[in-house]
Order: C-alpha cells, then sequence, then structure tokens
C-alpha cells in the first residue's frame, strides 16, 4: 500500500512538472499571443500598449545629446513585453511576437548638485516595435524586415503617424541592421 501510494505522489508531481514544462514551452513558441494581441490588430495596425510601464520590462534608456548646450534633447526609454529579455539571453535572437515601445521624451536640462543633469521632461510620443518572424502582414507597409514599425504621437496612443516603415523608421535603424534592426549594445539587459 504504501509503495502504491509513494508511486501516486510521484506519478503527481511529474504530472505537475509535465504541465508546467508543457505550459513554458507554449508560452515560449506561441509568444504571438495574449501580449501581442493587445498591441497588433487582425490587419496588423499597432497601437501602443496601455499596460507597458507595469507589465513589461525596461529594456534600457538612451539619452540624445542637445544640439547646442549642455545636456540632453530627448531621452528615449525601452521596454519589452515580458519574457523577451530572458529569450534573447538564450539564443541571442527575439523572439516572434515580441514587443518593444520606446518613450520618446523631451529633456530638461538643469544644474543639480551632481552637475549637469538632463531628465525626462513632455512625453513626445512613443515608437512601437513588434517582432515578426513570418512575414504575417505582406500587404501592411508598417511590416517588413522581420517587425512591426510604427510612431505614435504623445497624443494619440492608438493611432500612428507612420504610412511606410522603409521611408518613416528604417532609415533611423540602418546602423542596427547586422543585430536585428535593434541597437542590441545599448541595452544591458540583454547580456548580462
Amino acid at each position: 500500500m504504501r509503495i502504491a501510494a509513494a508511486l501516486g505522489i510521484a506519478l503527481a508531481g511529474l504530472s505537475v512538472i509535465g504541465a508546467v514544462t508543457a505550459y513554458g514551452e507554449i508560452d515560449a513558441s506561441s509568444q504571438y499571443g495574449e501580449t501581442t494581441a493587445a498591441v497588433v490588430d487582425d490587419t496588423g495596425n499597432l497601437r501602443v500598449p496601455a499596460d507597458y510601464r507595469t507589465a513589461y520590462q525596461m529594456l534600457g534608456s538612451w539619452a540624445v545629446a542637445a544640439d547646442d548646450g549642455p545636456g540632453s534633447k530627448e531621452l528615449h526609454v525601452v521596454y519589452a513585453s515580458p519574457g523577451t529579455i530572458a529569450a534573447y539571453r538564450k539564443n541571442g535572437h527575439f523572439p516572434d511576437g515580441a514587443v518593444l515601445v520606446k518613450e520618446v521624451f523631451h529633456a530638461t536640462t538643469q544644474d543639480m548638485t551632481t552637475g549637469t543633469v538632463s531628465s525626462a521632461g513632455t512625453l513626445a510620443g512613443w515608437f512601437i516595435m513588434v517582432k515578426d518572424n513570418v512575414g504575417r502582414f505582406p500587404g501592411n507597409k508598417l511590416w517588413g524586415d522581420g517587425w512591426g514599425w510604427s510612431w505614435f504621437e504623445a497624443t494619440d496612443p492608438q493611432k500612428t503617424t507612420s504610412t511606410d516603415y522603409t521611408t518613416d523608421c528604417q532609415s533611423c535603424h540602418e546602423p542596427a541592421r547586422q543585430s536585428d534592426w535593434i541597437y542590441t549594445h545599448g541595452y544591458p539587459a540583454l547580456t548580462r
């Protein structure tokens, strides 16, 4: 009787491990799921996810130097959808369905006890990218080269002002072509 009970407990434990493992595999392989659906509609139109500041992971930030004078003119804060960083660390690639959200702020600069400091001021807008390994929206001019691309003004996170990723978005990413169009060297979270 004790052997049967022990076997029953062992089988139950294996079932739980199997279910958790299967769930992890489903979650990793079908990344193009719930998180992505909150950002992409059936025709490939993108929107800014409402919960990115709380549900996403911070990927990193950039300061864009002022054209003249001290400090920065813009601050870019970049977030990645849940699981993106772990998947990238595992295989060195962004998983299908990964969502990147870049907040772009006009910077304010002032003297502080630590020196001249720039910080986020007014939100200018968002740049959204969604990884697409299979070419889901070939007729949509905002999709191509493995990504969905869109810029959104701060006044409307639901409607992009981008019309064609090759003219509106890609030129800024050209120097990062070899790293899947993403400046991965600026994101320590991907390598730590």
